[in-house]
């Protein structure tokens, strides 16, 4: 694991990562894995825990601070918070005036970082195969589902919030989908927009509830990972890699939409008007559920195919550029 990441090091990666947590469909984790810092951030979340109290005891505030990593993980959040703050407007611009070059970029980057992943699984063999090949169904099927029916049950919000935050921790697999298809999107939106404007007890409850499964699934599930890294690195890569694969359907740069969800009336839209739904995107009401993958000649919009070819290129090769970068010498 690679301590020596520079200041300015950690800070763009936490920027390219707070990035990608805005678009629905990339995983922050995704690009963790992609900048060198995935065991990094496994290792200082999945460090959390009873060791804290001894290092208090042996070194105060100073030990606990340095146990947890709390310089890198103070550095990332500052580079994430950044590029939430930035991402909002200049991917929001990309999203709405040219979605299907970015999307190219983002495949590029992600087929290039399955190749890059499968390159560092040593004695590749049928169990590795088998091990991708469950990554990639067990991914495509959790993307491909048709959301469920929510619920504002404290339980269900709670076991929400320990999905939802696997995002951080799993690279493919997309956080605010994830709210989408457990059926919560609305719920939690909603809730925190009305909390903002008029706190009350209901909504700090709620709040709280899911956080609290956020924070839960965060520790419980870094430490499973972690653990597995440790004792199965080759399986673990492998299911990653699978994990990568089975989730870029969602970022194809042709896709029309099948179902919509209206964040207004919190209903879904399963007859979509191809010929009006590109007014209906642009009108930030409505946000994409489901769609279906096709080619350019039968996108319901401009397809912008030479330039979706050139951001997919230039994805494709930034993840060499980046893996060739001594990361101890930043």
């Amino acid at each position: 694991m690679n301590n020596k990441h520079s200041v300015l090091g950690i800070i763009w990666r936490g920027m390219a990562m707070g990035i990608a947590e805005i678009i629905p469909g990339v995983s922050g984790g995704t690009i963790a894995f992609i900048t060198g810092i995935y065991e990094r951030l496994l290792g200082a979340i999945s460090g959390i825990g009873p060791k804290q109290f001894t290092a208090f005891k042996e070194e105060g505030v100073k030990g606990v601070w340095n146990s947890l990593d709390g310089n890198f993980i103070l550095l990332l959040l500052l580079g994430m918070g950044i590029g939430i703050i930035a991402g909002t407007f200049g991917v929001s611009y990309f999203l709405e005036n040219y979605p299907e070059p970015l999307w190219a970029f983002f495949f590029g980057l992600i087929i290039a970082s399955v190749l890059y992943i499968l390159g560092k699984v040593t004695n590749f063999h049928w169990k590795m195969v088998l091990l991708f090949t469950v990554g990639v169904i067990i991914a495509y099927v959790m993307t491909a589902m048709y959301p469920m029916n929510g619920s504002d049950n404290l339980l269900y919000l709670f076991m929400a919030g320990m999905i939802a935050i696997c995002a951080l921790i799993l690279p493919g697999v997309s956080g605010s989908f994830m709210l989408l298809i457990l059926g919560v999107y609305t719920v939690i939106i909603s809730t925190l927009k009305n909390f903002l404007s008029a706190p009350d007890m209901d909504g700090l409850l709620t709040i709280s509830v899911f956080s609290l499964g956020c924070l839960f699934g965060l520790l419980t599930f870094s430490k499973v990972v972690s653990y597995f890294f440790k004792k199965y690195n080759n399986g673990t890569l492998s299911v990653l890699a699978g994990f990568m694969i089975g989730s870029i359907h969602k970022i194809w740069p042709w896709r029309n939409p099948v179902v919509l969800f209206d964040k207004e009336s919190g209903a879904n839209l399963d007859q979509v008007d191809l010929t009006k739904v590109g007014e209906m995107l642009h009108s930030d009401s409505y946000k994409v559920v489901m769609d279906s993958n096709v080619l350019p000649s039968e996108y319901f919009a401009d397809p912008k195919t030479g330039l979706v070819i050139i951001a997919g290129l230039i994805g494709f090769f930034l993840v060499f550029i980046l893996s060739r970068i001594d990361q101890s010498k930043e």
